[in-house]
């Protein structure tokens, strides 16, 4: 088994989670102490508004009488219709994938029951609340250590745990966009409140990768291929702006279903897919990651169907090769790393990440490694293929050299002597240690470290960039010991990562003058807003480590439905809804039925993991224990010229 694959692993049947959601009550019998019931205290009236009643049909006729927001219990049933809170049932008799949930679930709604009836005695909801709250945990003890009582407690967490993920897979197939009666993708956001949909009403390229994966993961692939075939189609599509094409290779950003009337025909009309490959897109910024998100997610659904022949198409084996070629080309750069433009990413408006950002190079890694398993070998392809390979050597070696962080190297760059005009320089690239920032010092832990945001003449970004980490663990590209590094310091600083909602997009935030200057004082990326240090609880879905997955679902799985899944979260500890979040953003949602998924089938990681080389671990070897620099001289080339 790989590095990358071995990390991903994910433990199942580990101990019942307690989540904490919406009110959830319910009847219950003589088990449950009566002395759970208290007034309204005036201090606590407008504390909770309103009390409903949840009632089941489950084999026991236990409950759990809960109050909203005391952090304690069980995920509570969700609204499907996002306006109000109504019916959930957790037991579907149709699904599009043709499964219907487990016997025993039964079907949970919601109401507002007049009446309260618990151990005979008659309360209204509107007088119930719990005066101390640590009073409220010893019951809780009390009333979880009878047996019957704590069989009943998980069978209830199951079946409201259920009630959650339904609501999600609800919320993720009425983002769906059909196309001449096909599925062909999911929007970015749903939010039926909102009037500025902006262009989040189009299917976007790295948008749709949770989606796909949380498709392909239950089976429903027409999706999943109807998109890989429809983008490829646009990949060959003009594109201009002001008079200039970029690469022929590129990949759009994204599209949209328009419905347009026929040429000379009013009355009949026809579906058109508009793509935007950035003439449109706030910045005019080129989507260098949609072609890496592409292959990547065309070797998932390979892997996961079974269903090769779509790989082996020579438009798609076509469609391969110009994204290489594109990502591939000669240019004046000295690094194997891909340079790139800021905003080019997820991180798609100006951050300062411009250059040879971490989130690029783990993406093109898996993408080369993706594309090295598909190619079909053939004679044409062999150049490319050589091509590819020194890349990925090279690439690794850059990446795990530079990029690295942790206490020890931080010392060492703090000592570095600069200006050295050397072949054989320690300061290979003139870093000042001046430029080491007062809060890393402080925050490094004595065990974890990282991969630096950036690296380029005079600069390091030592910004902490989640998706970059987390993706260099799932393709490899980290070692195996700066995996456990990187995963170390995820749990070391999880109140600075995590905290009320998983992920930072990166830390810390960028501030006052800082700010002002790198973002050019941009209202939407405030600190600790957007992807300046905000919370996307799309990054869930790539957490690595058991016991992290299994935490930060559970703390994301307190809010996400009750917040009506936003994009993302603002301030330092994700307390804030983001001020300009969109609600029932997909990929939030497909992030979070991915964690669950993978949470429930490790084995289901395959699809996304990559197996180590033994070719690419000798290569980088030897790149180790020899000087990795070569020696100056002219090539030895095969070819000859006329002059």
């Amino acid at each position: 088994m790989g590095t990358s694959e071995a990390v991903l692993q994910v433990l199942s049947g580990a101990n019942p989670l307690l989540f904490n959601s919406a009110t959830c009550s319910g009847n219950l019998d003589s088990t449950f102490p009566s002395r759970f019931l208290y007034k309204y205290t005036k201090k606590r009236v407008s504390r909770y508004k309103r009390l409903f009643n949840c009632s089941s049909t489950l084999q026991s006729d236990l409950g759990l009488n809960r109050l909203k927001g005391l952090g304690y219990g069980l995920s509570g049933c969700r609204e499907v219709n996002r306006l109000q809170l109504l019916s959930c049932k957790c037991q579907q008799a149709e699904s599009v994938s043709g499964l219907t949930a487990e016997d025993g679930n039964g079907t949970w709604f919601v109401d507002s029951a007049k009446k309260l009836n618990l151990n005979s005695v008659a309360n209204t909801p509107n007088i119930l609340e719990f005066q101390d709250v640590q009073q409220f945990e010893q019951e809780k003890k009390s009333f979880t250590s009878n047996g019957a009582a704590g069989t009943t407690i998980d069978s209830v967490s199951k079946a409201t745990v259920d009630c959650l993920e339904d609501e999600a897979w609800n919320l993720l197939r009425d983002s769906m966009v059909y196309y001449c009666g096909s599925p062909i993708g999911t929007i970015a956001a749903n939010d039926p409140t909102s009037s500025n949909v902006l262009n989040y009403d189009q299917v976007f390229i790295r948008d749709f990768i949770p989606s796909g994966i949380a498709f392909l993961l239950k089976g429903e692939y027409d999706i999943v291929r109807n998109f890989i075939l429809h983008t490829l189609q646009l990949q060959s599509w003009e594109k201009t702006m002001d008079c200039h094409s970029p690469g022929q290779g590129l990949m759009p950003a994204s599209f949209k279903v328009r419905t347009v009337p026929l040429d000379g025909d009013d009355s009949a009309t026809e579906e058109v897919l508009d793509p935007d490959f950035g003439e449109a897109a706030i910045g005019r910024v080129a989507p260098v990651d949609s072609g890496l998100w592409w292959i990547i997610l065309l070797r998932a659904y390979g892997k996961c169907s079974g269903d090769l022949s779509v790989q082996e198409r020579i438009d798609v084996q076509t469609g391969i090769k110009m994204i290489l070629k594109l990502c591939l080309a000669d240019g004046f750069d000295m690094f194997p790393t891909l340079l790139v433009t800021d905003g080019s990413c997820m991180i798609d408006r100006r951050m300062g990440i411009h250059g040879h950002p971490l989130e690029i190079q783990a993406l093109f890694y898996s993408a080369l490694l993706c594309a090295r398993e598909m190619l079909a070998p053939e004679d044409g392809s062999a150049d490319l293929i050589r091509a590819l390979n020194n890349r990925l050597v090279a690439l690794s070696f850059h990446i795990r050299e530079y990029y690295w962080i942790d206490l020890r190297k931080l010392n060492e760059i703090y000592r570095y002597k600069t200006e050295e005009y050397s072949y054989d320089a320690v300061n290979k690239f003139n870093i000042y240690p001046d430029q080491i920032p007062p809060w890393l010092v402080e925050w490094m832990p004595n065990k974890g470290g990282y991969l630096i945001g950036n690296l380029q003449p005079a600069h390091m970004d030592f910004r902490f960039f989640s998706l970059g980490n987390i993706w260099s663990i799932v393709n490899g590209l980290a070692t195996r010991d700066q995996s456990h590094a990187i995963l170390d310091l995820m749990e070391a600083k999880w109140a600075d990562l995590v905290a009320d909602m998983p992920l930072k997009i990166c830390y810390p935030a960028l501030e006052g003058q800082e700010w002002q200057i790198i973002t050019g004082s941009d209202p939407k990326n405030t600190p600790w807003s957007y992807h300046n240090a905000g919370s996307w609880p799309t990054l869930l879905w790539q957490m690595n480590r058991p016991e992290i997955a299994a935490r930060a679902v559970q703390v994301a799985e307190k809010r996400l439905s009750r917040d009506k899944w936003p994009e993302y979260y603002d301030t330092k500890r994700a307390r804030f809804i983001g001020k300009q979040a969109q609600l029932f953003q997909t990929w939030s949602i497909a992030g979070y039925l991915v964690s669950k998924i993978l949470l429930a089938d490790p084995s289901a990681a395959k699809i996304l993991t990559t197996e180590e080389d033994s070719e690419l671990v000798n290569a980088f070897s030897c790149m180790i224990s020899a000087n990795p620099r070569r020696k100056r001289g002219r090539k030895n080339l095969n070819q000859t010229y006329i002059i």
